[in-house]
């Protein structure tokens, strides 16, 4: 009888601790902003360009996005990344990655990069990955990992298109929340 009425006491106990909701705290451990900025290579930048077209439907041009929202582009880049939005500013490190534009219906690209930052304040890898719905004013994407000042660090990164000038330049904030830090 008292193995039964011990089991009973303690089955009890888990099922009230399981049914309890757990109070957490969702605040932000660390908060960064930065700015990257994409040139895309367009047959005549060769030397300010640092971005460009690698794969593109049959028959497209390399130094042309694809007509219909871009869909089948894949665009990889190696762009400076700033603390401002002055593409002149010192940079703080770079953003490498690519990004696949994947829908027929709007523009919409499939993001993967990493800022890889080497200055006195933060030096290491933050690696984000996600969709993008270019038209929204704001878009999140994860950041899944990081090495360096960030090792093992996870959040959401908030990204805004800050500028553009037609098919050639976009400028991105990022404003990233960090939920674990390590």
């Amino acid at each position: 009888m008292g193995t039964k009425a011990t089991f009973f006491v303690f089955f009890t106990f888990f099922a009230l601790c399981s049914s309890f909701p757990v109070e957490r705290n969702y605040a932000p451990c660390k908060h960064l902003v930065l700015f990257f900025h994409d040139i895309l290579y367009n047959g005549r930048n060769a030397l300010n360009a640092t971005s460009a077209i690698v794969a593109a439907p049959q028959g497209a041009n390399l130094t042309q996005l694809a007509n219909l929202f871009h869909f089948g582009n894949l665009v990889v880049f190696d762009d400076p990344v700033t603390l401002d939005n002055n593409l002149q500013s010192e940079p703080v490190g770079r953003a490498q990655g690519f990004y696949i534009y994947d829908s027929k219906n709007t523009f919409s690209a499939c993001l993967g990069f990493t800022f890889v930052l080497n200055t006195t304040h933060h030096e290491g890898t933050i690696t984000l990955a996600g969709a993008d719905p270019t038209l929204k004013k704001t878009r999140d994407i994860s950041v899944t990992g990081g090495t360096g000042d960030f090792f093992m660090h996870r959040g959401i990164a908030t990204i805004m298109t800050d500028a553009f000038e037609g098919e050639v330049y976009f400028r991105l904030r990022v404003e990233i929340k960090f939920y674990e830090c390590w």
